[in-house]
């Protein structure tokens, strides 16, 4: 697997080796030896999901301000723009974000550790989603910074349409709220 610090340094993009030829193709998606040695993250994961939605519906920006929760996320159909936004305010890139387009055709996975708000929009017709995490699901220590968050300025894509959110997600707090 290749491994590369995004902007976002704690932030990786991983890209596992993909074996292929005319009968189709075979990737190791996970193996917990190899991840801690190329990334240097031992942590264990508790929890796997999957989620499918449609072109334009936007999840996030989540996070958890207690038991946060270090997500290693992929696509298998589909494709996602997926956002990272360091929350912590400690670090040297508080208040900064960072994008990949992962999808089920480059295969990428992006670690996001514990302590940064998370996201994606759906680009394509449909997309789902998988993540193993850290930490489990919490729903009373779950918060939502809004997407279109001035001060973060994240640069969605466009995607032809207004984004579909959930009510939740739809009163999310404002960046500046968090300090």
């Amino acid at each position: 697997m290749q491994v590369t610090p995004c902007a976002i340094p704690d932030v990786l993009r991983i890209e596992p080796r993909v074996f292929g030829d005319e009968r189709g193709f075979f990737f190791e998606s996970f193996n917990q030896r190899a991840f801690t040695q190329a990334t240097g993250v031992d942590l264990p994961f508790v929890q796997d999901n999957h989620s499918k939605s449609v072109r334009g519906v936007l999840r996030g920006l989540h996070y958890q301000v207690n038991q946060p929760q270090g997500k290693l996320v992929r696509v298998v159909a589909g494709e996602v723009f997926d956002v990272a936004v360091d929350i912590r305010p400690e670090s040297p890139t508080y208040g900064q974000w960072v994008g990949e387009i992962l999808s089920g055709a480059n295969k990428r996975q992006l670690w996001v550790p514990p302590g940064l708000a998370h996201g994606f929009v759906v680009l394509s017709e449909s997309a789902e989603f998988l993540y193993k995490t850290t930490d489990y699901y919490a729903p009373e220590f779950e918060r939502c910074i809004a997407w279109d968050d001035p001060t973060l300025a994240i640069a969605w894509p466009d995607w032809g349409q207004a984004p579909q959110v959930s009510h939740k997600d739809a009163q999310g707090a404002s960046f500046l709220s968090l300090r």
